[in-house]
């Protein structure tokens, strides 16, 4: 798979995801990009493993991820495409809110092992607000999906 903007780029791995996201550990959901198209669409990945640190208490006996971490994996994809859509990169006044949700579903839990896709679809930006469709699939079955608006807002340091 590639990620193009016209023509062909590299994969967006771990340390670049970085670039165009400012949350880390334990907060970071996405691990890598496995391809986008500037304007249009991105599909990312989580892997998802025992030891995240919400299973403990979600849930002890039978572990599963929340929804509301699984709208927030797709809140950072769409985050990741808006910032390579605007072709450049947040800075330290600056940030892309996750700003609503609508029509989210979910159709089966996410357990411990399984590899989250995330594809998100650029339904519409005016000004700095955007609107993505997203879904995500485990084993290219439909677990979730919800439309999703981000903004970006400036701030004074």
């Amino acid at each position: 798979m590639t990620a193009t903007t016209g023509n062909s780029l590299e994969l967006l791995d771990i340390y670049r995801v970085m670039k165009y996201l400012p949350h880390r550990y334990p907060f970071l959901l996405i691990d890598r990009v496995t391809h986008y198209i500037s304007g249009e669409s991105l599909t990312a990945l989580k892997n998802v493993t025992v030891n995240e640190p919400f299973f403990p208490g979600h849930f002890p006996h039978r572990p599963i991820m929340p929804g509301v971490l699984i709208l927030e994996s797709m809140a950072q994809a769409t985050g990741i495409l808006a910032i390579i859509t605007a072709d450049r990169f947040l800075d330290d006044k600056s940030l892309y809110y996750f700003v609503g949700v609508d029509n989210a579903r979910f159709k089966q839990p996410v357990i411990p092992g399984d590899q989250l896709i995330v594809e998100v679809k650029l339904l519409r930006t005016m000004r700095s607000l955007w609107k993505f469709s997203c879904e995500a699939k485990v084993e290219n079955k439909l677990v979730a999906s919800a439309e999703i608006m981000c903004a970006e807002k400036e701030f004074e340091l």
